[in-house]
């Protein structure tokens, strides 16, 4: 049976261990919080975080821009095209009906205005005759006069040379005035430069891109998504018929509270993950751009706060994260997907917003520069063709779309 003295001193013994356990808890506690505080005075404080970010990308919409009738279709949704690849193609016939029309007319013009640059020389020459004309008779009146002064003819006939004179002068006038007529239709022109002929040209390639855009290439490459567009249906400029997205150009919209927003600056790396990857694939980005509002003063209906039941929301401006491509490309992303994005605001260097212009276009496409220059092509080959050049030039026309 346990003492009194022997209870007593196991139960201080007890009490005593306790004590030391709760002390070295505390310790550890206060070590933790000790550490926790430097590691959030030395990095984490300066790290903005949000799971409100999304994938965006360029969303790039195949619309027609002349009127016609689907007669085939090149590509369907989660397929991969091209820049340049056919994805629908309308019904050319009305087009290159009203395209052999403009080429007909362009023909016409070039041999109207070749009959007036020949009508010209005929002119001059014309002109030439009556100078010469006009000197006849004059020489002629000057003959006669001498013979009238001696009486060696009749008044009538010196009249009749007067009158030659100035039959020979009115028809001088009226060639010249024809010449001069005609000379104001061409001066300071060629065949191809003139107006007439230019009109013409303007109509062709007119009729030429009309009937080039019955055919609907792919502006950039990249996936189909959203397409509506079906065969036999009769299609207007405008309508959307499908978009192709460029996985390769995404980025990360991230919407942080506008009290994260005071040491965020351009340039700033940021660190991201997607949940359709979870932690295990991080995405390195740099902070490319803050927007101009926040997302209600972009809202379809503003909030309206001038009323009395006002309630104060912390709102959220969108921050673009530009991604490295090489993460992207090595872990495709889809626009849309859900991001958690963390900003390091150590470096407080660089502008809140970007205020230099961009130095050339973002984005452009050069896949219908071909249609232009088809156009050039086909129009000199029918001046070359009714220009009065040799035949070989006249063997020059493009094929026709």
């Amino acid at each position: 049976m346990t003492s009194p003295e022997n209870a007593v001193t196991s139960s201080d013994a007890l009490a005593a261990r306790r004590k030391r356990w709760i002390a070295w808890i505390l310790a550890a506690f206060a070590t933790l919080g000790v550490v926790y505080g430097g590691y959030w005075l030395a990095d984490r404080r300066y790290i903005e975080k949000t799971d409100d970010a999304y994938v965006g990308g360029n969303v790039v919409r195949i619309t027609p821009q002349v009127s016609g009738t689907v007669v085939a279709i090149g590509a369907d949704d989660t397929q991969f095209v091209k820049g340049g690849q056919v994805l629908v193609r309308l019904d050319p016939a009305e087009s290159r009906v009203a395209l052999d029309s403009a080429e007909a007319g362009l023909a016409k013009a070039v041999r109207d205005v070749r009959g007036l640059f020949s009508t010209t020389a005929q002119l001059e020459a014309n002109l030439a005759v009556r100078r010469t004309e006009l000197a006849k008779a004059n020489e002629d009146l000057a003959r006669r006069e001498r013979l009238a002064a001696s009486g060696a003819i009749s008044a009538e006939e010196r009249q009749h040379a007067k009158d030659a004179v100035d039959a020979a002068k009115a028809a001088l006038a009226e060639a010249r005035q024809r010449l001069d007529a005609n000379r104001a239709r061409i001066d300071g022109t060629s065949i191809g430069g003139h107006p007439e002929v230019l009109a013409a040209a303007a109509r062709v390639r007119e009729a030429w891109l009309a009937c080039e855009r019955t055919v609907l290439p792919a502006p950039v490459s990249g996936f189909v998504a959203r397409r509506s567009v079906q065969l036999g249906q009769r299609v207007s400029p405008g309508a959307a018929l499908m978009a192709i997205v460029p996985l390769d150009e995404t980025w990360v919209d991230a919407n942080f509270k506008e009290s994260q927003l005071a040491g965020m600056r351009i340039g700033q790396p940021a660190i991201l993950t997607a949940d359709m990857y979870g932690g295990r694939v991080t995405y390195h980005g740099k902070v490319a751009g803050l927007g101009a509002g926040t997302g209600s003063a972009f809202a379809v209906l503003p909030a309206q706060n001038a009323t009395g039941n006002w309630i104060k929301i912390v709102q959220r401006v969108p921050v673009r994260i530009a991604l490295d491509p090489k993460e992207v490309a090595a872990h495709p992303l889809q626009v849309g997907l859900s991001m958690q994005a963390e900003v390091d605001t150590r470096s407080g260097e660089g502008a809140p917003l970007r205020r230099a212009a961009p130095p050339a276009p973002l984005y452009e496409t050069h896949v219908f520069d071909a249609i232009d220059r088809a156009a050039d092509e086909r129009i000199r080959a029918i001046i070359a063709a009714n220009g009065g050049k040799p035949a070989h030039l006249a063997r020059v026309a493009s094929a026709r779309p």
